[in-house]
């Protein structure tokens, strides 16, 4: 495939490493002091988005104009995220969003919510959420941790909302503490605690490599594909 990333961060060079140790090939890089101007769409399979909050939207209907299909690893800007999805239905543009690109982490999730299916018939206990990732990070709560704490939500019919560093002790909502540290390539931990004992479930990035080669494999997983896709369809 021929490969258009957008940002070119950390992130952004480690996809390229493992997109061409899978044999594809980068066809553009636009990072943020770039445009568009020479980019040729028709040269371009897909788009991967490891960008800034702040330009993502903007690059998601650059490439829905130019009919690119594009991977979204960006975070902070799921405000609009149902708009977006509602346009690339619409529109069928190909989309693929994803708050966490990592295998395991999609495992986890799913082990999230079977853990709150089966809380849902046991009201003593109580449940949080705790993140931890690197000083570059820019949103907070991660979107990771979003994804978790909405999971619950889903399945645990007294939880309602989530609050970031609530002080509330109101029984409907999940409480998430975020923590920046060094280098941190990504910690999350969910805990059910109730007067007898806590149950900690927890899933700890060693490195962005996880996050790299599911960012490509879903690239792949989108090249001539419409519609809007994420995790659970790449692991199905």
């Amino acid at each position: 495939m021929n490969i258009l990333l957008l940002g070119y961060g950390k992130m952004g060079k480690m996809i390229e490493d493992i997109a061409l140790l899978r044999n594809h090939n980068i066809a553009y890089i636009i990072d943020k002091d770039d445009s568009w101007e020479g980019i040729d769409a028709e040269r371009i399979d897909i788009a991967i988005d490891f960008s800034t909050p702040y330009v993502v939207i903007d690059n998601i209907v650059a490439c829905f104009n130019r009919n690119i299909p594009i991977v979204v690893g960006t975070t902070g800007w799921y405000g609009r995220l149902n708009e977006i999805r509602d346009l690339a239905i619409e529109q069928k543009k190909g989309l693929f969003v994803a708050s966490n690109f990592s295998i395991g982490m999609s495992i986890f999730n799913r082990i999230n919510e079977q853990l709150a299916v089966l809380m849902n018939s046991q009201p003593s206990y109580d449940v949080s959420i705790e993140e931890i990732h690197h000083i570059h990070k820019l949103d907070s709560p991660s979107g990771t941790a979003i994804t978790l704490a909405e999971t619950i939500i889903d399945n645990l019919d007294r939880k309602t909302k989530w609050e970031l560093d609530s002080e509330d002790e109101k029984p409907n909502i999940i409480n998430i503490t975020a923590q920046r540290i060094g280098e941190v390539s990504g910690t999350h931990s969910v805990t059910y605690s109730s007067e007898v004992d806590d149950i900690i479930i927890t899933h700890q990035a060693h490195n962005r490599k996880g996050f790299a080669l599911g960012a490509v494999l879903a690239a792949e997983f989108m090249k001539d594909r419409t519609g809007f896709y994420g995790m659970k369809d790449l692991i199905k």
